[in-house]
């Protein structure tokens, strides 16, 4: 099974961009979304169900923000949209497909640009942890793709040095980190098959970024340490240009 994920930055303007010839061709069976910025109304959502897929949303509250996606060919035993804590769900920022073997969850973390919102952001890595925990209370088996909005480790951001003091790589960010992977027992699939530098998922629109790959990888597809015997491949697709993310991603043989 091949599991994308994909920060999209709007999805109506992937649409423009070539999206769909995109997704034909990469042919994932679940393709995660993050930052959607539209509500089900204004997606004409044939376009994916005449590819096989059905897609199931859950926009944020606010017009043209946030919200996260999951597009699955198989139709998922079922469908989890938001968290039941409303701060989180009023801005779109979780959504889980249940299948026989194991559960997906489309995850779009958010940024920390000021300090009110870095107390936001680490309020939400709190809560999302706890609710990662109680899922795995009940026995499920996770693959958590999205967009973190967090470097881990210093191979993962083109410049440690410069960027310390930033939000995406600060010290309190990088250390939720590695307790969401140690305490939950999860496993990042591309560093745990991919152990050379210079393989980022996000660079900024100034400064030419993208063309001499001056970027960070703050998009993971994280999976449940019981699922990482069947893990075959996990990759980034930088070819991939519908916005400053790029896909990342990983097979899983079931």
């Amino acid at each position: 099974m091949k599991i994308l994920s994909y920060n999209v930055n709007g999805i109506r303007a992937a649409l423009t961009k070539d999206f769909i010839a995109w997704l034909q061709s990469a042919n994932p069976d679940v393709l995660c979304l993050q930052e959607i910025k539209a509500l089900p109304e204004q997606i004409d959502v044939s376009v994916f169900n005449d590819l096989g897929y059905h897609i199931y949303m859950h926009s944020a509250t606010k017009k043209g923000y946030s919200g996260v996606a999951i597009l699955t060919k198989q139709k998922p035993n079922e469908v989890h949209i938001g968290t039941g804590i409303d701060y989180i769900d009023y801005e779109g920022r979780v959504i889980q497909c249940d299948y026989e073997d194991f559960s997906v969850i489309s995850v779009y973390v958010p940024s920390g640009t000021n300090m009110d919102r870095l107390g936001f952001k680490m309020q939400f890595c709190t809560d999302f942890l706890q609710h990662i925990d109680s899922l795995q209370q009940q026995g499920k088996k996770l693959v958590i793709c999205g967009d973190y909005n967090i470097c881990h480790e210093a191979i993962d951001i083109h410049d440690p040095i410069r960027n310390a003091k930033v939000s995406g790589f600060l010290p309190i960010e990088r250390e939720w980190m590695s307790q969401f992977l140690t305490e939950l027992q999860l496993v990042d699939s591309f560093r745990h098959l991919n152990k050379d530098p210079h393989h980022y998922s996000w660079w900024s629109y100034r400064a030419n970024a993208r063309n001499n790959n001056k970027g960070w990888r703050i998009d993971y597809a994280m999976i449940s340490q019981n699922l990482e015997p069947k893990l075959s491949r996990a990759f980034i697709l930088p070819e991939a240009k519908h916005s400053d993310h790029c896909p990342v991603g990983l097979e899983l043989k079931l």
